[in-house]
């Protein structure tokens, strides 16, 4: 069982997982920095001084604190933003290099191979209309 679990948690996947959520957790902070010490106090302001987290309702010994919950989801939104950008851009870079790539392998086409290309295909246009007819 231990060579089992050695294997698996040796996997590359596993290990781009971990690092996956670590990397994450960090980034999670600062954007909750971001957002508790930059985005909020501005919209507070906007809002006339209004501190969201300290939106509440309170109904017997209850207090809901939607506020709170509001806060939480300008975070989910703000996270998923951030993420959704870092990705478009990697997979911008990513894209460009699969292009360059591909431009190195594409053979060059010399003046006469494009000349009988041409030819080629104006015979495959002519052998159709006769075809046709």
């Amino acid at each position: 069982m231990w060579k089992e679990f050695k294997a698996f948690a040796v996997k590359g996947n596993v290990i781009d997982l971990a690092i996956g959520v670590i990397i994450g957790g960090a980034f999670s902070k600062i954007v909750s920095s971001l957002v508790n010490d930059i985005i909020m106090p501005i919209v507070g302001v906007l809002l006339g001084g209004v501190n969201l987290t300290s939106l509440q309702l309170t109904y017997g010994k209850a207090t809901v604190l939607y506020g709170q919950f509001i806060q939480t989801i300008l975070d989910f939104f703000i996270v998923a933003f951030s993420i959704f950008m870092v990705i478009k851009l990697i997979t911008k870079f990513k894209r460009k290099k699969e292009e360059e790539i591909v431009e190195e392998k594409a053979p060059s086409i010399d003046a006469k191979e494009e000349l009988l290309m041409e030819i080629r295909d104006l015979l495959k246009k002519d052998h159709v209309r006769q075809e046709e007819n």
